[in-house]
C-alpha cells in the first residue's frame, strides 16, 4: 500500500487485485457484475436484457439504511463514487466501520464529507475530492481495512431517493502499520465565547491529520478570517506547536480572499475556497463560505495525541480583533489513526 503523501507507482505490478462494489455488483465479486434480471434500470433494458444497465442504482426510502458495500478485507478502497438527490445531500447520513469495530471511524452527512456543507451545491476539483457537474461526489482518500469495511447510508429525509454508487478497492495484503481512516464532524451554532471552535479533540495516537473542511457564516459584517488554527501534540497544554497566521492562510489564500472588492474563489490540488455565498457580496455578516485543505504533502504527524482549534475572529472599527460570537462553524476533519 502506498502510504498517505505519496504518489502511487502505477507501473508496479504486486499481487493486488482490483474489484468494485456497486448496484450492478453487490458483492463485488470476480465476474458477478451485469449479472441482474431486476433493477432501477430493468423497465428501459427492456428489450435488451440481461447485461445491458438492468440496476444501475437503488432507491432508498425515508428513514431506510442501505449497505452500499460489506468487503471482506485486507484491502484498500481507492475510489468512492455516488450521485443522489443533490436537495438532500446534509440529510443523507454517511457510516463507515473497518474491522468489526461497533463503533464507525466515519459518521456524518454526505454533504458534510464531501465538502458541501451548505444547501447549494459546490463544484471543485482537488487530488483527495473532486464534486462534478451535476452533483458527481468523488472520493480518492486510500482506505485501508485489514478485515473488512462496511459502508452504510441512512436517508433522513422524508422522501425516497435515488443512490447511484460505485466503491472501487483492491484486494492486498497491508503492512502492520496500515492506520484506518477516521473523520469528526463539528458545529457551533451560535459559537459563544470564548470564540473558539473545536475542530478535533480526544485523539489518540499514533497518527496523522490530513485534512479539513470548514463552512462558516460569520454572524458579524467586516472581515472574518483573522483566527489562527492551532495543533496541539502529544501533550501540548496551553500553547500549540502548530500555529498558523489567520484562517485565510490555512487555506492557502491571503488579505481576506479579497480582489478588487470582492471575493474570489480557487481550487487547487490541496486546498481552496470553493464556496461564497452569495458570490456578489462582500463582508456581510449572512454571507456563507466553504474551504478546504488536505495535508497530504504536509501531513501533521503525531504520536500520543491530537487537538485542533479554530480561533473565529473578525476586524473591529477601531482596528482591534472582534470575537464573532454570533457565528455559525461546522468542520469536518481527516485523521489516520
Amino acid at each position: 500500500m502506498n502510504p498517505a503523501g505519496s504518489a502511487p507507482e502505477l507501473w508496479r505490478l504486486d499481487a493486488a487485485r482490483t474489484r468494485s462494489v456497486s448496484p450492478e455488483n453487490p458483492t463485488g465479486a470476480a465476474g458477478g457484475g451485469a449479472r441482474a434480471s431486476t433493477g432501477t434500470g430493468a423497465h428501459a433494458a427492456r428489450l435488451l436484457g440481461p447485461g445491458w444497465k438492468v440496476s444501475p442504482s437503488i432507491e432508498l426510502a425515508p428513514g431506510a439504511t442501505a449497505v452500499l458495500a460489506d468487503i471482506a478485507g485486507p484491502g484498500v478502497i481507492r475510489h468512492f463514487w455516488l450521485t443522489t438527490d443533490r436537495a438532500v445531500l446534509r440529510r443523507l447520513t454517511l457510516q463507515v466501520r473497518w474491522d468489526d469495530d461497533p463503533r464507525p471511524a466515519i459518521d456524518l452527512s454526505l454533504g458534510h464529507f464531501f465538502c458541501n456543507g451548505w444547501e447549494e451545491l459546490a463544484l471543485f476539483g482537488s487530488e483527495m475530492m473532486v464534486v462534478a457537474p451535476a452533483g458527481g461526489l468523488n472520493s480518492y482518500w486510500p482506505m485501508p481495512f485489514h478485515s473488512r469495511a462496511r459502508l452504510t447510508l441512512h436517508n433522513g429525509s422524508d422522501r425516497a431517493v435515488p443512490v447511484y454508487y460505485q466503491v472501487t478497492y483492491t484486494e492486498e495484503d497491508l503492512p502492520g502499520d496500515a492506520a484506518r481512516l477516521h473523520t469528526r464532524w463539528r458545529r457551533s451554532a451560535p459559537l459563544g465565547t470564548p470564540a473558539i471552535h473545536t475542530i478535533l479533540d480526544g485523539v489518540e495516537g499514533p497518527g496523522r491529520y490530513v485534512g479539513t473542511y470548514l463552512a462558516i457564516q460569520p454572524g458579524a459584517p467586516g472581515w472574518w478570517g483573522e483566527g489562527e488554527l492551532k495543533f496541539y501534540l502529544d501533550g501540548d497544554d496551553e500553547h500549540p506547536t502548530l500555529c498558523g497566521t489567520g484562517t485565510e492562510d490555512y487555506f492557502g489564500g491571503a488579505w481576506n480572499f479579497d480582489l478588487a472588492g470582492t471575493y474570489r474563489t480557487y481550487t487547487s490540488p490541496y486546498l481552496g475556497l470553493h464556496q461564497v455565498l452569495p458570490p456578489e457580496e462582500i463582508y456581510r455578516p449572512h454571507q456563507r463560505f466553504g474551504m478546504y485543505r488536505w495535508h497530504v504533502r504536509d501531513p501533521i504527524c503525531f504520536r500520543t495525541g491530537l487537538r485542533v482549534t479554530l480561533q473565529a475572529l473578525g476586524w473591529g472599527d477601531s482596528e482591534t480583533y472582534l470575537p464573532l460570537e454570533h457565528a455559525d462553524i461546522a468542520t469536518t476533519a481527516w485523521y489516520y489513526a
